[in-house]
């Protein structure tokens, strides 16, 4: 069984409804308690195929109806705020007419008129006193471009409008140009800090297409490289987190030991990014006795220098001055506009793709972590909670002794006409990709979803009420990806 959640349906077997049967039936759904996970389009003939996918506690509920763009439907973003990011990109991409949605901007920018960029309608806020500060596109700091625009009274921020899509590449444009067996280079590259987790997700989708029953030892191996991935990024966040607030030997420390994480990944498979490390059929993962000396000795030490920084991190009163009550986002809001992963749990609600555990998540079980109070302070304290749970399950793996060795299975041909979605807990959160196969077994479709995409409004909001100077606070304790959202 695979620890990842993929399910596979055929396409005759998806419900289709007509537009408006289709609208109510995802209003009701959402009533009911299913969690939209996407909700996608790719042309069809002279109509637009609208595909939703929602999430029950134990399975995923797939949807869908036909559309006419010149004529659209009525928007669902009013009812439900976490398909915003959707609609917008549907009608980005598509050019589907959307009517009555209250945010209907560009949220990339496909590459097809760059120069539309610069005239980005970026929302004011009017008043006498009320100034604007446009920060970036292009940053002090060595990070990816994207631009900021503050409305700001004083040095209380109103509104924070963020606008991205300079890294964007037409991924999944590229995706359908080879086969689909060869395509891990490129999805590794989706996000280069969640090379893993994307890794996973493409290869469990291809793997269910293909009809592949993966190896337990490659399904486990798999997971160790998940959670080292999940490590190594919490620490760099947290260093980078500690820098701002100038709180400078938990930056220094964070970030040394984030470097033991990384080089225990590049023993395991030859990248300290987890490249090569998952491929569809198999794993580039060797864990033998030896290396698994090395591995149980680099945890202990992470194990034993994070207790002490941990203790001088939380304890420290210039740390907890400066980020509690900081960049908040309440549990209300963030189940409305659909946060997911560390930031959802930082607002105490319980979104873990890993949840219910299965395959080798279930023995020896992870353990997923939540925090209540939603602001900087709780998103740096889910960190610190999250590396000491995948410490701990990566301790009882490495000292049971079970090994694995690289290994691959060629796929066979694509089962036609079926699609395969794989949802993936990737350090960020939930990572979700969606492969479709036309009548011959050629892949028709490729959809790739970072988490980034739906947490970015969320960096927005937490914004609000606070001082302009607590922007880079509040924009590290979530850590998003601009060429995650840019593909």
């Amino acid at each position: 069984m695979s620890s990842v959640l993929v399910q596979r349906i055929a396409a005759s077997e998806i419900e289709t409804l007509e537009i408006r049967e289709w609208r109510t039936a995802l209003l009701e759904r959402a009533k009911a308690g299913a969690r939209p996970v996407t909700l996608y389009g790719r042309r069809v003939g002279e109509g637009v195929l609208l595909t939703a996918v929602h999430r029950d506690p134990e399975r995923l509920v797939v949807s869908r109806t036909t559309v006419d763009a010149a004529h659209g439907y009525h928007e669902l973003t009013s009812a439900l705020p976490a398909l915003h990011c959707f609609e917008r990109e549907i009608h980005e991409q598509l050019g589907v007419r959307i009517a009555g949605h209250p945010w209907l901007k560009p949220i990339r920018y496909e590459g097809r008129d760059q120069s539309a960029m610069n005239a980005y309608p970026f929302y004011r806020v009017d008043g006498k006193e009320v100034h604007e500060v446009a920060v970036g596109p292009i940053h002090a700091g060595v990070i990816e471009p994207g631009s900021f625009r503050f409305s700001c009274f004083g040095e209380h921020v109103l509104h924070l409008e963020i606008h991205l899509g300079y890294q964007h590449r037409g991924v999944e444009g590229r995706l359908l140009e080879r086969d689909p067996r060869a395509l891990a280079p490129i999805i590794e590259t989706v996000a280069g800090d969640t090379s893993v987790a994307h890794a996973w997700a493409y290869a469990a989708a291809l793997e269910s297409l293909g009809g592949h029953e993966v190896d337990p030892a490659h399904d486990l191996s798999r997971a160790v490289m998940l959670e080292l991935e999940r490590i190594a990024m919490h620490l760099a966040g947290l260093s980078g987190l500690a820098a701002d607030i100038g709180f400078l030997p938990a930056a220094s420390t964070y970030g040394r030991l984030r470097t033991t994480a990384i080089n225990t990944s590049m023993r395991l498979c030859g990248s300290r990014f987890g490249r090569s490390a998952v491929r569809p059929g198999g794993s580039g993962v060797a864990l033998d006795d030896e290396i698994a000396t090395i591995v149980a000795d680099n945890l202990a030490l992470l194990r034993a220098d994070l207790a002490i920084i941990d203790d001088c991190f939380l304890n420290a009163r210039t740390v907890r001055h400066r980020l509690v009550g900081v960049g908040i986002v309440t549990p209300e809001v963030a189940e409305q506009i659909g946060v997911v992963g560390m930031a959802a749990r930082s607002s105490n609600v319980a979104i873990d793709a890993r949840l219910p555990v299965r395959g080798c998540y279930a023995q020896p079980a992870i353990t997923s972590c939540v925090e209540p109070s939603g602001d900087c302070w709780a998103r740096a304290r889910l960190r610190i909670a999250e590396i000491d749970a995948s410490l701990t399950w990566l301790e009882q793996v490495t000292a049971d002794g079970r090994r694995f060795q690289p290994a691959r299975t060629t796929i066979g041909a694509l089962a036609p006409s079926q699609l395969a979605i794989a949802v993936v807990e990737g350090w960020r959160g939930e990572v979700v990709h969606c492969l479709e196969t036309d009548s011959a077994g050629e892949l028709a479709h490729y959809k790739v979803q970072d988490p980034s995409l739906r947490n970015w409004l969320a960096l927005a909001l937490a914004v609000r009420g606070n001082e302009i100077s607590d922007f880079p606070i509040c924009n590290k304790s979530f850590d998003l990806s601009y060429c995650g959202n840019d593909l």
